[in-house]
């Protein structure tokens, strides 16, 4: 259990870091002259919870496919 908990949370970091060192640039390449952290509309940070929002959907997926994947093989 304690394996699983320390990997989780180095998947988490390695998530964070394809989103915001491969995903977002590419978002910057189509938002030229804007950070996307910085969109917002009035007082809500848009870009920062859209940032946070696809770091989520990817762990999620990636967790889904694991989950997935050992109930295929039969390693549960």
């Amino acid at each position: 259990m304690a394996v699983a908990f320390i990997l989780g949370l180095y998947l988490g970091a390695l998530v964070q870091a394809l989103v915001n060192d491969l995903i977002m640039p590419i978002i910057q390449l189509v938002l030229p002259n804007s950070q996307w952290q910085t969109i917002a509309v009035g007082p809500f940070q848009i870009g920062a919870f859209a940032g946070a929002l696809l770091t989520f959907i990817i762990i999620a997926l990636v967790i889904f496919m694991m989950v997935k994947f050992t109930a295929k093989a039969n390693l549960q």
